[in-house]
């Protein structure tokens, strides 16, 4: 099995890429750095396509291994044929391999095999045969034997028609054939069996869909509302064809024993196999919305990650609420903690007076530039006590509600803890808060992913797969941006390539007892940092206060390349960033930077990221932040009305449409159908987390605190 050729014709790559990749991955190079730092090698794949790479591989390798197994276990038993080695080697799924092997796969007790243990396969045999040379009942009488249990002809009887039905269910083309159908004839039907007071799953009451076209969103949907007992779900289809199918197989023209194996089909179809294929189709089509689910999340994630910091600010963070007070924390440009302090500007205490004299000296001592308002309860009122003590003062302020999905759990987790262990939770949350306007990734990578509130049905997919995926995301997008050696938590240092959360806490360590980093070498001073680890990570580090090249992503590896080139331009390291430099740079054609690369003894690809970072050094990948201006006569749904038109901020995007934050407690749903006049396949096409979008109110459903939004109308 050419696994590298297999790879590269699915995802359309080179079959070198491919086996480049394999080699990189065996050496112990992490996806960040051979995706950045092995171009040449690779031929240019994305992070994104290095991932599918090895996913794909460890698949097939899965694969490669199981058809071994039963390859053997079928030669084990003496069983083996050129035709099952043939249908062996032919199959490209799991599931084509378990059919063939299941006639042959050891199975615990059944009623074929018990019937078997009493001496009636060759009963079984005469009636598949199919020609009676003896009356069947003659014939069925010579294997009575109450010692194994058979009484009498009826006995022997069903038991041979046991024997057969096992064996009609376990033929692969039989099976293959009822799959196939399902899937593409098949209905699923659900019908509503518990209760549903909030009525979630109203549509699915009474509801059918051809699976072809039962859409992701709604697959998970159903699986939710059945795994809470409010539905009742099963497929249908057209049976008497995939029994048809199956007889014109098994019964030849004329046959004695027709009656009788019309009915062992029935009971194949019905007892042995219609259950487990429906199991199996229905987990084909899971698997499916599972993966298109995770992919949406992953992109979700992405964007939420990537909006932009608020550098060199200081930030007063805001975390709302009503009867316990709402918490503040004064945090430095830097994100360090200089105050916490709580108000009671709300019902049922209403200090305003005393909440804004509070606000006032805080901002006499630190003059922070920012308030950032978590957007839970409490907030719009919070906003509006904010904006009108921006106004009576008149200080040159800015406030901004910033989405705290998440920040509960990370001031109740052992992280939010071990930061902050003299804090109570909710002045932990004021923090995170504060940070997350700060430097949103920062903050965020100190979250379970599934915890920020931009998935959807995350807690019924495979926990596994879907950690893996987030924690990839997650790693791309910090190694992307890079991470400042010298401020950086152990929760964001440990999702630097080739550092594992031992490392980033010495590395945390070692700065503490020593002071800021100096250099990146002097990160193989830390403990338990040695060559490997040092050359996968030190690339995606950043040290602003040090030698030029160290603030930028150029790999130590590349120094001398870079030293020479500057050398050959008659350029000084410390111009990095500077016009001059950028000047030069725009001068040398394409084919002087291919003559450049070959005279340094670097790739091309190489080359042209070094220049792209001594042009722009400790360059950032995230993009200006902007925020939506929200209507402060709008605080609750009571308050809205349709036809009004409104900003707001995309908060999560599903297959179904996407969620809109409008400055109420409940988040709005612009349904697909409702985002843009042309058609579209998917809302990614037109929206991203985070984006600042104008929409409609369309619909109020009080009771169940349902908005209706719809962008295409506005």
């Amino acid at each position: 099995m050419d696994i590298a050729k297999i790879i590269a014709n699915e995802l359309t790559v080179g079959i070198k890429q491919v086996e480049a990749v394999f080699a990189l991955l065996d050496e112990g190079n992490t996806v960040p750095f051979i995706a950045r730092y092995r171009k040449e090698i690779h031929g240019g794949l994305d992070d994104e396509q290095i991932r599918d790479i090895t996913e794909r591989r460890a698949y097939l390798i899965n694969f490669d291994e199981r058809r071994t197994t039963i390859i053997a276990s079928i030669t084990e038993q003496e069983k083996m044929t050129p035709e099952i080695m043939a249908a062996l080697e032919k199959a490209t799924t799991l599931a084509e391999l378990e059919d063939i092997y299941r006639p042959y796969k050891p199975k615990r007790k059944t009623r074929a095999s018990i019937a078997k243990e009493k001496g009636l396969g060759p009963l079984a045999d005469y009636l598949l045969a199919q020609v009676e040379t003896t009356p069947l009942e003659t014939y069925a009488r010579e294997f009575i034997n109450e010692e194994l249990g058979v009484k009498d002809v009826n006995d022997a009887l069903q038991g041979a028609y046991d024997i057969i039905a096992e064996f009609i269910a376990d033929e692969p083309n039989n099976r293959g054939y009822l799959r196939k159908k399902m899937h593409n004839e098949g209905r699923v039907v659900t019908e509503k069996i518990g209760e549903d007071e909030k009525g979630v799953y109203e549509m699915y009451y009474e509801y059918h869909e051809p699976l072809r076209s039962l859409a992701n969103h709604r697959a998970l949907a159903i699986r939710r509302g059945e795994k809470q007992k409010v539905l009742k779900v099963s497929i249908e289809l057209p049976e008497d064809e995939v029994k048809r199918f199956m007889a014109e197989a098994l019964i030849i023209a004329n046959s004695p024993f027709e009656q009788q194996l019309t009915q062992i089909i029935e009971d194949a179809y019905k007892r042995l196999m219609v259950g487990p294929t429906e199991t199996e189709v229905r987990n084909d089509i899971l698997d499916r919305a599972e993966d298109q689910s995770m992919r949406v999340f992953q992109e979700n994630l992405k964007q939420l990650l990537l909006v932009a910091p608020l550098k060199n600010k200081k930030v007063l963070g805001f975390d709302p609420a009503y009867r316990t007070g709402c918490k503040l924390a004064v945090l430095d440009a830097t994100g360090k903690v200089l105050e916490i302090a709580v108000i009671y500007p709300h019902q049922p205490q209403n200090k305003t007076v005393e909440a804004e004299k509070v606000l006032d000296n805080l901002y006499q001592k630190y003059h922070y530039d920012y308030i950032a308002i978590g957007n839970g309860t409490a907030s719009r009122e919070s906003e509006a006590f904010v904006r009108n003590f921006i106004k009576k003062t008149g200080y040159p302020l800015n406030s901004l509600i910033v989405n705290e999905a998440g920040a509960s759990v990370y001031s109740a987790s052992d992280i939010g803890r071990l930061e902050f262990p003299n804090y109570q939770v909710e002045e932990r949350s004021a923090v995170s808060i504060g940070r997350r306007l700060q430097d949103p990734l920062a903050e965020l990578v100190k979250i379970d992913p599934k915890a920020i509130g931009v998935g959807q049905y995350q807690h019924d997919m495979n926990q596994k797969k879907l950690d893996e995926r987030l924690g990839a995301v997650v790693e791309t997008t910090v190694n992307n941006v890079g991470v400042d050696l010298n401020n950086a938590s152990p929760s964001l240092l440990s999702y630097v390539a080739g550092i594992s959360k031992a490392l980033a806490k010495n590395i945390v360590s070692y700065r503490e007892e020593n002071g800021p980093y100096k250099s990146r070498n002097e990160l193989l001073k830390v403990p338990k940092l040695g060559p490997k680890a040092f050359e996968q990570s030190a690339g995606f580090l950043r040290i602003r206060d040090a030698q030029p090249l160290d603030n930028t992503g150029i790999h130590p590896e590349s120094y001398n390349a870079t030293k020479a080139l500057l050398k050959k331009l008659d350029l000084d390291v410390n111009e990095i960033g500077s016009d001059h430099m950028e000047a030069v740079f725009a001068l040398i054609s394409d084919e002087k930077r291919t003559e450049l690369a070959k005279d340094l003894k670097i790739g091309l690809p190489t080359l042209n990221d070094i220049i792209a970072d001594l042009l722009k050094p400790g360059r950032d990948a995230r993009d200006e932040a902007v925020s939506a201006k929200l209507r402060h006569d709008i605080t609750d749904i009571k308050d809205l009305k349709e036809g009004m038109i409104l900003s707001g901020t995309v908060r999560n995007i599903m297959d179904f449409g996407v969620f809109v934050d409008i400055g109420v407690h409940e988040n709005g749903l612009v349904h697909i159908s409702e985002l843009a006049e042309r058609f579209i396949k998917h809302p990614l096409e037109v929206v991203s987390v985070n984006e600042i979008v104008k929409v409609k109110v369309i619909g109020i459903d009080l009771k169940g605190g349902r908005i209706s939004l719809s962008m295409k109308q506005v």
